[in-house]
């Protein structure tokens, strides 16, 4: 699969550079009002109208090879296994756990695990809303 994609872009690549080519030989329609007034330019390469018939089918057979090379990219490009379209990619990902204290010191024991932590009761310690506001 590797080896279509590779060589469905030489393909893309030639066509795109030879249309470049091709597009920036080609006269405008403005210049063929000059060769009606007799600029000379009948006696080129093609013939009188030759040339822009030619140059013109050229460039529209590389632009339809480019643009199903492009097609062709995109359909085989996203071609998956069915191991890995399970899931989105964020599916598949699993979460990053923050780094504590604990983990960059090696032998420590975390807070959690530790067993000489004091256990503190819920209610000791713990203030009413009442007795924080202030009286006068």
């Amino acid at each position: 699969m590797n080896t279509l994609l590779n060589l469905l872009m030489v393909v893309q690549i030639l066509s795109a550079l030879g249309m470049i080519g091709l597009i920036l030989i080609q006269h405008g329609k403005g210049a063929d009002m000059g060769a009606a007034f007799g600029s000379g330019t009948s006696g080129s390469l093609f013939g009188a109208s030759g040339g822009a018939n030619f140059l013109s089918r050229t460039t529209a057979v590389l632009a339809a090879v480019f643009f199903v090379c492009t097609l062709a990219q995109a359909y085989f490009g996203n071609l998956r296994t069915t191991s890995s379209s399970q899931g989105s990619v964020l599916e598949l990902s699993q979460p990053v756990l923050p780094a504590t204290a604990a983990d960059q010191v090696p032998g420590a024991v975390p807070p959690a695990a530790s067993s000489t932590a004091p256990a503190v009761p819920a209610t000791e310690g713990a203030k009413t809303p009442a007795s924080q506001i202030p009286g006068k």
